[in-house]
Order: structure tokens, then C-alpha cells, then sequence
């Protein structure tokens, strides 16, 4: 099977993924996430799509109890890394979050900076995506995640904001063409990986407007469906979304 542009993307990215400017927001999206768990530090958290645990690691030191699953054996391998040198003892599986093996295991579930949701080739994956989280999740959960928002590429040029808030970073993109009638953005990225080699990949990520993802969830028995702007490292409530918002932030609960 031929390998996706996700997979090439993330074999040898964990260090410099890290020092990418949109990871920089941690700790301010780990604030915001207690205070939408009411502290309980007795629930039990899947981070979908963790990369290198970034935020599963930041809430474990905080004494949540968290597990961590990505597609990625590289980016796993930093996370557990990271894990080891901060003395914490956190579960990373190496998982597709298309077909997970929990049923009914966590009472909340988390999925940030996209953690592979809107990366899938297909809208089905991406639905499967959805899919397989929920089913992971007890009968009463909430489930907090961020996608890209189909309301920014209709009034702005991606290529230009990417250019603009990737200054510095390691990945470039170049060549975007938004499709209006799929809502996917076709570009070229380029980065140097953690061994030095440059890279080019043909890349499309899925942006999902409001009302979609109110159905998707919906579809899915989440009764509660809130969705506000997402910006880094400040996710609020108090940020309604709009159409300069190039990430929205999705809260969802089924009780």
C-alpha cells in the first residue's frame, strides 16, 4: 500500500516537531482543558493523534491519568523519551485512530492540532476517526478536539497565512490550492527531518465547516455540541468563531 503523505511526514519529525511554532501552546491548552474536566483527576483521558505526547505528558504531571495513541512509531518513540526524562510513567500505543480496541475505557477524550482527523485521505476515514474515538468512550463523556475551518480558506489565502505563521519553522508550504468543492487544501511541504534530509511531500488536509461537524457528532449520539474560534495556546469559550479563525475548537458531550 502506498505510504500517505501523513506517514512520510512524521518517520523521523519528533525533535523538530517540537520545536515547530504551532506546538508552542501547551501549557495554555493544558489550563484550558482542567477547567473543562472540573479538575477530576479521577477521569481517564485518551489523547488521539499525540505526537510526542506533548499534551498527555503535561497532564500527567499535573496527576491526570492519560494514554496515549498515535500512528506514528517515531513520534511515539519521543514521547516516551520525554516521558522518561520528566520520571512519568505514561501508557503511549502505537494505534491507527481509524480502528482503536477501546470500548467504553475513558471518560474523555482529546484531539488537538488536529491529531490525524482532517489528515485522512478520505471524509470516511476521517468520519472513522470520529467513530473509533466514541466508541472508546464511556456513556457519559465529553470529547475536546481542534480542525481546520472551512469558514478561513472563504475569505483568505492559505498560502499566505501559512507563509506568515511558519516563518521559522522547519516545515514550508507552497502551492496551495483550496478545492471548493471538496474543501481540501492541496499543497507542497517541504522539511528537513531529524537525520537532516529534506523532504517534499504532496500533501491535502480536510477543512470542515461548522454545521458538518455538528452532524458528524450528532450522528454519533453527542448531544451537546459547541464549537468556538482556537487559538493557540488560549482556547476560550469566550471566542466566538469566525472566519479568521484558521482552527475551530470542537466541545462535545453526550449528556
Amino acid at each position: 500500500m502506498k505510504e500517505q503523505w501523513y506517514e512520510s511526514l512524521f518517520q523521523d519529525y519528533g525533535e523538530a516537531y517540537d520545536s515547530e511554532s504551532f506546538t508552542q501552546g501547551t501549557l495554555g491548552e493544558c489550563d484550558f482543558l482542567e477547567k473543562e474536566l472540573n479538575f477530576n483527576k479521577s477521569l481517564k483521558i485518551l489523547d488521539v493523534g499525540c505526537g510526542t505526547g506533548r499534551h498527555s505528558i503535561e497532564l500527567t504531571k499535573r496527576g491526570y491519568n492519560v494514554t496515549g495513541i498515535d500512528l506514528s512509531e517515531s513520534m511515539l518513540r519521543r514521547a516516551k523519551e520525554k516521558a522518561k526524562e520528566s520520571n512519568l510513567d505514561i501508557e503511549f500505543l502505537n494505534y491507527d485512530a481509524r480502528d482503536l480496541p477501546f470500548n467504553n475505557d475513558f471518560d474523555a477524550a482529546i484531539m488537538l492540532c488536529e491529531g490525524g482527523f482532517s489528515l485522512m485521505e478520505t471524509d470516511e476515514m476521517n468520519y472513522e476517526i470520529l467513530r473509533n474515538v466514541t466508541k472508546s468512550l464511556k456513556q457519559k463523556c465529553k470529547f475536546i478536539f481542534t480542525t481546520l475551518n472551512g469558514l478561513f480558506p472563504l475569505c483568505h489565502s492559505v498560502e499566505k497565512f501559512m507563509k506568515e505563521s511558519s516563518q521559522g519553522d522547519s516545515a514550508t508550504y507552497s502551492f496551495n490550492k483550496f478545492d471548493m468543492m471538496t474543501f481540501r487544501d492541496h499543497n507542497i511541504t517541504e522539511f528537513t527531518d531529524d537525520s537532516g534530509n529534506k523532504k517534499t511531500l504532496d500533501s491535502n488536509e480536510r477543512y470542515y465547516i461548522p454545521s458538518e461537524i455538528t452532524w458528524l457528532l450528532k450522528s454519533l449520539g453527542y448531544k451537546k455540541i459547541e464549537i468556538f474560534g482556537a487559538k493557540l495556546g488560549a482556547f476560550s469559550r469566550n471566542d466566538k468563531l469566525s472566519t479568521e479563525d484558521f482552527e475551530m475548537l470542537v466541545i462535545a458531550e453526550t449528556a
